[in-house]
């Protein structure tokens, strides 16, 4: 089988690498041409140096997998392919995009008898060597002709990929899923930092991870990624104490409130994020001299 795949940065490029070596034919385009180059030669994957180049050098039935990001640069490819395609061709959009955005765009491409299908990728910059999780939504006949790329990309062809429901359904798993990995990696920061926090005991949290890792409960992959990272650094001395949200967080939290569903811990951890991109920490001075203004509390001046 043949594919197009548009955007070719860590998990794209890593697709492309595994697809390859899984035996499927990539062809392949990227704003930077170098990793374009790159991966044609280490990889054989097919370079392309337009989208309109893309869908040339595919065959009909044609299917191009865009790994961009959400909003506006994967609103312009899809937009552009538009006219390049022909009616039974497919889109797959394996980014994080919002599943309403997902929603309306299969309503638009059914207007052009084009395919789509929306593809929740996980599994990082570790998906080339494990597998990626993915949960896809789409038509079943859509999704059935790419088969072959899903079970390539998974960790097997029977486990890690699943047809889980209609258009836009792929990506609201997947908002759902890193609502809960928020929720997972808050708890583990809270609980390692209670740890750090005890003095007294002296205790080596590499040490105490790494025991996690073998018959806990609360073993994971996260767990894992987390003793790996605390062998070497147990100080992190050197991490500014910021943590990005790519959206999806929100976006769970958003879904919660519209359900009525009661979401406090994926939500906590979302705020929790937001606390520490508080660069000017206005919200916490107002604290400070609020318990000042009803206890007389002491203000610890900021220089």
């Amino acid at each position: 089988m043949k594919i197009g795949l548009v955007g070719l940065g860590k998990m794209g490029g890593n697709m492309a690498r595994r697809l390859r070596r899984g035996g499927i034919e990539v062809v392949g385009y990227n704003r930077s041409s170098a990793i374009v180059e790159q991966l044609a030669d280490e990889e054989g994957m097919i370079g392309a140096d337009s989208l309109a180049d893309v869908v040339a050098k595919l065959d009909a039935p044609r299917a191009v997998w865009l790994m961009l990001p959400c909003g506006e640069p994967t609103e312009q490819a899809i937009e552009a392919l538009i006219p390049l395609l022909d009616e039974g061709d497919t889109i797959i959009d394996g980014g994080n995009a919002n599943y309403q955005d997902s929603q309306l765009r299969g309503v638009m491409l059914a207007d052009h008898k084009i395919n789509f299908i929306d593809s929740g990728t996980s599994g990082g910059i570790w998906g080339l060597a494990n597998g990626y999780c993915l949960m896809v939504g789409g038509e079943e006949e859509a999704v059935a002709a790419i088969e072959p790329v899903l079970k390539v990309l998974a960790p097997a062809d029977d486990r890690g990929w699943a047809h889980v429901g209609p258009i836009g359904s792929g990506h609201f798993t997947k908002m759902i899923h890193n609502g809960i990995e928020y929720g997972m990696m808050q708890a583990f920061a809270e609980g390692l930092d209670l740890l750090h926090g005890k003095e007294e005991f002296n205790l080596d949290l590499a040490q105490i991870t790494e025991l996690w890792r073998h018959s806990s409960v609360v073993r994971s992959w996260l767990l894992d990624l987390t003793a790996e990272a605390l062998s070497s650094d147990t100080k992190l001395e050197q991490i500014a104490p910021y943590v990005a949200d790519s959206g999806e967080g929100r976006w769970t939290a958003i879904e919660a409130i519209e359900q009525g569903v009661p979401a406090p811990v994926m939500t906590l951890a979302l705020q929790m994020r937001f606390a520490s991109q508080d660069e000017t920490g206005y919200g916490n001075r107002l604290l400070s001299v609020m318990r000042n203004a009803f206890g007389g509390h002491n203000i610890k001046d900021a220089n």
